[in-house]
């Protein structure tokens, strides 16, 4: 009995120090899960500085996430976003609703990228995104389909878009968006996305010659990509520039 008691005891106290380490390293172990989640649903290599999660808190903050390009693409960074902060609607998750009371994203970087072939990296990334994972307008997770609501607040943040062509580098060329903050409240469908695309063309797009539709093109294009399915390239919008 006492050797059996020793042991439940020792049991007990190893089981709370994986606890408590556990919960010391949380971040460091979701990060690593974040990084794994993201490499699975798009097929690019992703790095994340830092991340971090409240204990049963649906309140997520990312800081330093790197996407990168494939090789067919350059191998570049795709998307480079200082600071994600993302609060869900705790309530209507439940009910398998996905629902932000706010969305802050600060992209700094964004390589659009048309390869040899005449590809665009947006819209073949959306093409290849595993069949069933991720559908417009909902997201499916482990099994479960969360139907999309809103964003009841988006900030949003953009630096500079690079526009790449691989077969004609004199094509190539950067823009300055510089939005900084841009509150955008109930978003909720492609009518929103086309005011935001229109505040983007305005910042900085309209001044260096990109057509006014140009970026809710290239939006529309990946959302058509994702539906019809990889198979489906035929037409995708060229870089500015083209």
């Amino acid at each position: 009995m006492k050797r059996l008691l020793k042991w439940s005891l020792r049991i007990a106290v190893l089981g709370l120090a994986v606890v408590a380490l556990l919960l010391f390293f949380r971040n460091d172990i979701l990060r690593v899960v974040a990084e794994r989640q993201i490499q699975a649903q798009t097929g690019l290599d992703v790095k994340i500085g830092r991340f971090s999660s409240g204990l049963f808190s649906p309140v997520v903050t990312a800081e330093n996430v790197r996407i990168y390009n494939p090789p067919e693409f350059g191998g570049s960074e795709f998307l480079v976003v200082p600071d994600l902060h993302i609060e869900i609607d705790a309530e209507a998750l439940a009910h398998e609703k996905l629902r932000f009371k706010l969305l802050r994203v600060n992209i700094a970087e964004l390589s659009i990228v048309k390869n040899l072939a005449g590809e665009t990296n947006l819209v073949v990334m959306f093409a290849k995104m595993p069949r069933g994972k991720t559908s417009i307008p909902g997201l499916h997770v482990s099994g479960k389909k969360f139907k999309f609501e809103d964003i009841d607040m988006l900030n949003l943040s953009v630096g500079t878009l690079h526009f790449v062509d691989l077969k004609h580098p004199e094509k190539n060329r950067d823009v300055r968006i510089d939005v900084e903050n841009q509150p955008f409240p109930n978003v909720q469908g492609q009518a929103d996305l086309g005011v935001i695309a229109g505040v983007l063309w305005l910042h900085g797009g309209g001044a260096a010659g990109i057509p006014p539709g140009e970026l809710l093109d290239l939006v529309q294009a990946c959302m058509h990509a994702k539906t019809a399915g990889a198979g489906d390239r035929t037409e995708q919008p060229a870089p500015a520039g083209n």
